[in-house]
């Protein structure tokens, strides 16, 4: 179960530095009007059993695997678990997606959104990265 978190944290974490480096510059390139419909086209295909299957599954996985962390008194599996965790999936619920959902009502401008949203994301990567490092330390170290 160890490998298997930390590549779950490691596959999200390449996906949110993916977003980070490249795909949110580019998409800041289009301009204000097409900015905003490419995301909020985007934040529309990513809530599909795919990605959800990869965020979430791996939220459940580091849930087991602190819990694991916790009876064996493993530092890294707790650490690990709570990066993802907190940094990972508290960001995309607490900050990511109430911000998705204010670019899509209007209610905010995309420069705005920009700059906050990629900001969280930047932690989002580095939770995950972090986090998978973390767990993988552990399954080697077992």
């Amino acid at each position: 179960m160890r490998l298997a978190t930390a590549l779950g944290c490691a596959v999200n974490g390449g996906i949110f530095f993916a977003f980070s480096s490249f795909v949110m510059p580019a998409i800041n390139t289009l301009g204000p009007e097409k900015a905003t419909a490419a995301m909020n086209a985007m934040n529309v295909a990513a809530v599909r059993p795919a990605f959800m299957t990869v965020l979430f599954g791996t939220a459940a996985l580091t849930v087991a695997t602190g819990v694991i962390g916790v009876r064996q008194r493993d530092p890294l599996l707790i650490a690990g678990s709570a990066a993802f965790l907190v940094g990972a999936i508290g960001t995309t619920i607490g900050v990511n997606v109430p911000l998705n959902d204010a670019l899509a009502a209007g209610t905010t401008t995309w420069a705005d959104f920009y700059q906050r949203w990629m900001v969280a994301n930047h932690v989002r990567a580095l939770s995950g990265i972090a986090a998978a490092a973390l767990v993988g330390a552990a399954a080697v170290r077992s």
